[in-house]
């Protein structure tokens, strides 16, 4: 590739960032850093109607937890600014007005009445009202009014929009890198409003203006664009501009495979769609994936692959790693279903990659009880249970014993590991591990196991009401590193414990 790769993520400021806008954001990353070009983010909020405060912080908060900051934009490398697209609007009516010169398009003076009387009478027949070449010289624009009349409705401040003049019996031969060739027959295209009445412009000549002024070169966004590549293709070869590549990604369905996911879906069945928490203006609380304690390097690595595929079995992939592998050419057609099981086996993947001692701070943090507890300890019992942990708040549950000696004991467990005779063999553990010195995992294995095997004793009647007596439960690692880590102390007094009550 030699054209200096520029690629933009442009969400609209109305709410917090969807999942699917984040996967967007991703791929247009991973796509720029492979190619060692620039990922710029703009804001389209020319739609002041639904701007939510707050929203353009959330999306940037967003992209930086999840590690995929841009390059360019708001406040950041500012080289095309400004990035705002409300802070452009001055921009846009120039090339309006030069696409009506070059007669590409078109005043348009119909009232709301008079067009919604005319999609009225063609539901009564039967039909779709679509405004384009069959009708628009019956309607009030400046292709079917004269030169005067025209100029006579300007002056009086007549409203109007300026409407894209799409043309007829031709077919349009389009190219998408994820989709291939694309034909279109221009006499089923409505002529699209590019200027509104109040003065400023709708998103496809907004988008493609910025996108030239920007110098993007590859337009990469979700699907649903897909039906707006037609004008956009004709709207740069009206301007007589290079339209960049582009590219749409599939859609993001419902666990069920039916339909868009949407944040219902995640409130029904349990599971954030969100990265961060938001909290909209009327105070409602929708669950972020930073705040239900995914991390951010096991959403991206399950994003990646919601319609991509590297070729090979390999899952797990640092974000380096995805900008090596990813490729355009290797993203699917059909939509991605979303698998809430799937992202959390990403995050139990990553779960183990984790630091313990960085997981033993998150812990303290999370648990009340630790707050007096050494963190070297705390890392130390992270490493043995993590294992069997999706989310930091497994691990009390997974560990608690470590910290604080049962008070109840499982009493299915009970049945099952305490039988005649085990009250002898557990004192006679007592009296094993009392002179102990070295009262370390594997000095307890080799002597406990040992007299067990001496004895001909089964391990079964040692081990699991030892376990009991130690947990409360039949859970937990190794009992010989349980002992160690509570200490001999601690071990004997929890074993005399359970002797006395069960």
């Amino acid at each position: 590739m030699t054209k200096n790769v520029r690629v933009r993520f442009a969400p609209s400021p109305t709410g917090p960032l969807h999942i699917g806008g984040v996967r967007t954001a991703l791929f247009n990353y991973l796509f720029a850093k492979k190619h060692n070009g620039t990922f710029v983010l703009r804001i389209e909020d020319t739609d002041q109607n639904r701007y939510v405060e707050g929203a353009e912080k959330y999306i940037i908060d967003a992209l930086n937890w999840c590690g995929i900051p841009f390059d360019e934009g708001i406040d950041k490398n500012e080289t095309f600014g400004p990035y705002r697209q409300s802070e452009r609007k001055h921009l846009y009516k120039k090339y309006a007005d030069d696409l009506i010169a070059s007669g590409n398009a078109y005043y348009a003076f119909d009232t709301a009445e008079a067009l919604d009387f005319h999609r009225t009478d063609h539901e009564a027949k039967g039909k779709t009202f679509i405004y384009n070449w069959h009708n628009r010289l019956k309607l009030s624009n400046s292709l079917s009014l004269s030169a005067e009349e025209v100029k006579a409705k300007l002056e009086a401040g007549e409203d109007y929009v300026i409407r894209f003049k799409s043309p007829q019996d031709e077919t349009l031969h389009l190219k998408d890198i994820i989709r291939g060739d694309i034909k279109i027959d221009t006499n089923i295209l409505d002529d699209k409003v590019l200027f509104k009445s109040d003065g400023m412009p709708t998103y496809h000549l907004a988008n493609i203006v910025d996108d030239h002024l920007m110098e993007i070169t590859h337009v990469i966004r979700g699907e649903e664009w897909l039906p707006s590549l037609a004008l956009h293709y004709q709207l740069y070869k009206a301007f007589g501009w290079e339209a960049p590549e582009f590219a749409h990604l599939p859609l993001i369905l419902k666990p069920t495979g039916k339909g868009k996911l949407s944040k219902r879906d995640g409130d029904k069945l349990g599971f954030p769609v969100f990265p961060l928490e938001y909290t909209s203006p009327e105070g409602d609380v929708s669950r972020g994936y930073k705040e239900d304690g995914y991390f951010a390097e096991a959403v991206v690595n399950f994003l990646a692959f919601l319609g991509w595929n590297p070729g090979t079995e390999q899952e797990i992939f640092s974000l380096d790693e995805l900008v090596n592998a990813f490729e355009l050419e290797r993203v699917n057609k059909s939509g991605a279903r979303f698998d809430p099981d799937k992202i959390k086996w990403f995050n139990h993947q990553y779960m183990q990659e984790q630091n313990n001692d960085a997981l033993a701070e998150l812990f303290k943090q999370h648990q009340p009880e630790l707050a007096d507890i050494d963190v070297n300890y705390v890392a130390l019992v992270v490493g043995l249970i993590k294992e069997r942990a999706t989310f930091v708040s497994d691990f009390w549950e997974l560990s608690h014993y470590f910290f604080t000696a049962p008070t109840t004991y499982d009493e299915k467990a009970s049945k099952k590991a305490f039988k005649e005779g085990t009250k002898a063999v557990l004192t006679q553990v007592i009296e094993l591990i009392k002179p102990i010195e070295n009262f370390t995992a594997e000095t307890l294995q080799n002597d406990i196991k040992g007299w067990i095997t001496s004895n001909n004793i089964g391990f079964g009647q040692v081990m699991m009401p030892l376990r009991l007596a130690l947990v409360g439960a039949l859970q937990g690692p190794d009992v010989f590193d349980i002992m160690f880590m509570i200490g001999k102390a601690e071990s004997i007094s929890r074993i005399e414990k359970a002797l006395s009550l069960l």
